[in-house]
């Protein structure tokens, strides 16, 4: 499997990407996500994550370069509400206490865009995660512990202590920002 660029500087994503043993390079994207639209559609995540994808295959591009380029955008959405990332610790709470004793999902969109061609593909993957009834002591030890602040929906599933999730359906590598079986699948096809 040739090298492939990570437009995206999500440390979570490499290291799933180093989890599936591909050989690559990350190159942030210069796309600037400016936007407020809070209302889900899977139209715009993928078309957030073609965005990225693309922005960093045109400059490879006028560089004659061949390469695949992955990007990917994740959301967190509880009542066909977009939940973003916080920016305060009050933001942060809301969340989380939003999100307690219910299910919500996470989607991911994966893009890629070859260099040479600027043909794509984009796909997205849903899971479903069931939180536990968390109290406010466990929601204020969360924030503290963990300062979920460049996280969508204010938590990171991978470190979240045991006794606030109860379930999960579906990829949770979908939910840490990289949906795993989706991408091998989308980068065997980009070959």
């Amino acid at each position: 499997m040739g090298k492939i660029i990570l437009g995206s500087c999500s440390p979570r994503r490499a290291d799933i990407l180093r989890k599936l043993n591909f050989d690559f390079e990350i190159v942030p994207s210069s796309y600037v996500e400016e936007h407020d639209r809070t209302d889900f559609s899977y139209d715009f995540v993928e078309n957030l994550a073609y965005n990225k994808a693309l922005y960093v295959a045109k400059d490879l591009h006028e560089e004659g370069k061949n390469i695949n380029v992955l990007g990917a955008d994740t959301i967190v959405v509880v009542d066909n509400k977009i939940l973003g990332k916080p920016k305060t610790k009050q933001e942060a709470f809301d969340m989380l206490a939003n999100l307690s004793g219910r299910t919500h999902f996470v989607v991911t969109a994966v893009a890629i865009v070859n260099s040479e061609t600027l043909k794509y593909n984009v796909k997205s993957e849903t899971t479903y995660v069931t939180f536990e009834e968390l109290t406010k002591e466990q929601i204020d030890f969360y924030i503290e512990t963990f300062k979920p602040f460049d996280k969508a929906g204010a938590y990171g599933i991978q470190e979240m202590p045991a006794g606030y999730i109860k379930k999960v359906e579906g990829d949770i590598d979908n939910v840490i920002g990289l949906p795993s079986n989706l991408v091998l699948k989308m980068i065997k096809e980009a070959i």
